[in-house]
């Protein structure tokens, strides 16, 4: 109440006037708080035809913000926002529910109206000839995954199983870089456990325990979620026996909000 007499007063009693400037003084404080910490947010995605897949993270100060419907709705178009605009700034963009604001004005707005600072704090997009999926667990994990198929189940269900394996970085034990191989190797074989053994018999302790470790990091030597008796590698041949076409799985990317990204 006392805002709207400040701004009557200010602007000689001119409604309409009094109405812009309550909005300007909300922007400006929106700058305010822009160097406020962000937190909490939500993590959304977007699937354009199962061709074009978004998957992004969006800060805000609480948890209570961030189950909200306006920022719910915020996140949702960003995402749409990248997947229409891959080759430029996406901030910098008309706003893909209004061409005569920019998103980035669009954000401070939305900054305004709920009173809290928020950030983009980073985006993927996939885009493919086969197929794309994605998961989102609690709008706190998400993932998007690209899978060589013309079947949607396939993507969704790997993406659920890339959320629920956070120890999962590659696809197959043959993404798995030389150098963690080497890294690991290097480890078992200063463990206290292995100094009493014979050469040969420690190596083939080591070359075990690293295999084991590699299928950790592996999605496809995973037990499947939907059946534990069936790992992820068994259950791609089966639907490949099944429907008769070849699947593959190109690649994925996991983001846990709030999680450190440098």
């Amino acid at each position: 109440m006392m805002d709207c007499k400040k701004a009557l007063s200010e602007t000689g009693g001119d409604i309409i006037k009094a109405i812009e400037f309550l909005r300007t003084k909300g922007l400006a404080s929106a700058e305010k708080k822009a160097s406020r910490t962000t937190a909490e947010g939500r993590i959304g995605s977007y699937i354009h035809d199962s061709r074009i897949g978004i998957l992004i993270e969006v800060n805000c100060e609480t948890d209570f913000v961030s189950r909200g419907e306006i920022f719910k709705e915020l996140v949702d178009d960003l995402a749409m926002q990248v997947a229409a605009c891959p080759q430029v700034q996406v901030v910098a963009t008309p706003y893909i529910k209004n061409d005569k604001v920019l998103v980035k004005d669009w954000i401070k707005q939305t900054i305004a109206t709920i009173g809290e600072n928020m950030k983009v704090k980073r985006f993927v997009r996939y885009n493919l000839e086969g197929r794309i999926g994605s998961y989102i667990h609690d709008s706190r994990i998400g993932v998007l995954i690209e899978v060589n198929c013309e079947t949607d189940f396939v993507g969704r269900d790997l993406a659920m199983q890339v959320v629920a394996c956070p120890q999962v970085q590659f696809v197959s034990t043959e993404d798995v870089p030389k150098s963690i191989v080497e890294k690991e190797k290097e480890l078992e074989m200063q463990r206290e456990d292995l100094q009493s053994k014979p050469e040969n018999i420690r190596e083939k302790i080591v070359d075990g325990r690293i295999s084991k470790r590699l299928g950790e990091l592996a999605l496809l030597e995973q037990p499947f979620i939907k059946d534990d008796k069936l790992l992820v590698k068994d259950l791609v041949k089966q639907t490949v026996a099944s429907l008769g076409e070849n699947i593959k799985v190109r690649r994925f990317v996991r983001f846990t909000l709030g999680e450190d990204t440098d």
